[in-house]
C-alpha cells in the first residue's frame, strides 16, 4: 500500500483526536463518579474480565506498559476489592489475577456509562456502521500492534 503524506498525517490527527476525546471522557466519568478507582485501573479490570485470569507480566505485555505499572494498578484493585490474586499453581512465585465479583459489578457500571454515551454520540449511526467501522479498527490496530512488536 502506499499511502500519501496528507492521509498518514490525518489518519494519526484522527486517532489523537479519538484518543483525546476518549481520555477527556474517562476522566469526567472518574471526577463525576464514585472516588477511588482511577480510570487506567478500570481499563485493566476490562482487560482481565475480556482475557481471563492472567498474569501480571501478559497483562503488562497486552496493555504495552512496563509490569511495575500493571503492578501498581493491581495493588489499587485488590485492595478495592475489585479483583482477587493468588499464586500460580506451577510457580507460587507468580501471580494469577482475576476480576472478583464485585470487580464485576463495578465494571458493568462503566460500561453502562460508557455505551450510552457512544449511543448518543452515534445515535444516527446505523448498526452496520458501527460494525465497520469496528473492523476496520480493529484491523488497523492488529497491523500496528505487529509492526510495534517487530521493532
Amino acid at each position: 500500500m502506499s499511502l500519501s503524506e496528507h492521509a498518514g498525517i490525518e489518519l494519526l490527527r484522527q486517532l489523537r483526536v479519538a484518543g483525546q476525546l476518549q481520555h477527556a471522557w474517562v476522566t469526567y466519568s472518574w471526577q463525576r463518579g464514585e472516588p477511588g478507582l482511577h480510570p487506567a485501573a478500570a481499563m485493566l479490570l476490562s482487560d482481565l474480565a475480556l482475557n481471563g485470569e492472567s498474569r501480571p507480566s501478559e497483562l503488562a505485555k497486552r496493555k504495552m506498559v512496563d509490569v511495575s505499572v500493571i503492578s501498581r494498578q493491581i495493588a489499587q484493585l485488590v485492595a478495592s476489592g475489585l479483583v482477587e490474586r493468588r499464586p500460580a499453581p506451577e510457580d507460587g512465585r507468580a501471580a494469577l489475577v482475576r476480576v472478583s465479583e464485585q470487580g464485576e459489578t463495578e465494571l458493568k457500571r462503566w460500561r453502562e456509562s460508557y455505551l450510552e454515551l457512544v449511543r448518543t454520540a452515534l445515535s444516527d449511526w446505523t448498526e452496520e456502521e458501527v460494525a465497520a467501522l469496528t473492523t476496520r479498527l480493529a484491523s488497523m490496530n492488529d497491523a500496528m500492534r505487529r509492526t510495534v512488536g517487530e521493532k
